[in-house]
């Protein structure tokens, strides 16, 4: 990977990880998304599921739509697309669907990444888009906001089943 490449994306991944970082003061699993064209953050987004009791409510789903809205057009072609962890099968369908050109993740996700964990979406031959896929970025970070988060939770409450990741 070229130094300027890799310097880019470890300065986006960490504001991911800021805005994840916000995340648990609504309520919501530490997870964050931001979309970047021609170096600039076109949108940014933590998950809102439990906030707003809708199961699409992942931060990548959110980041895309708000990019969209920004492009003014669904096409997110020469974009990419930067999430604190790997997505899950239903983002990288989005994300596929909006044809983002690359997503650079940190945290590998065993239990439901869909971009070489659990699945391997992204390498579908049989899909129509091609996403180049980073992962590991910040990894360490990623997995300690996360793993954090659940600690918190299991302490303040160890009757309650915990959220899920995605």
């Amino acid at each position: 990977m070229p130094g300027d490449e890799r310097t880019q994306d470890l300065a986006f991944m960490q504001m991911a990880l800021e805005e994840a970082a916000k995340a648990p003061a609504v309520g919501e699993v530490p997870i964050a998304a931001l979309i970047v064209h021609d170096g600039r953050v076109l949108a940014q987004a933590h998950n809102y599921r439990e906030l707003w009791q809708d199961p699409t409510a992942h931060a990548e789903v959110i980041a895309i739509r708000a990019a969209a809205t920004a492009l003014g057009t669904w096409r997110l072609t020469d974009t990419t697309l930067y999430v604190t962890i790997e997505p899950c099968s239903m983002c990288i369908g989005a994300i596929i669907l909006a044809r983002v050109s690359r997503v650079v993740f940190g945290a590998w996700d065993q239990k439901a990444g869909a971009c070489g964990s659990l699945f391997d979406l992204p390498s579908e031959p049989k899909l129509n888009h091609r996403v180049a896929v980073t992962g590991g970025i910040l990894e360490q970070e990623s997995q300690a906001l996360i793993q954090k988060f659940f600690k918190n939770l299991r302490e303040a409450s160890p009757s309650t089943k915990p959220l899920s990741t995605q």
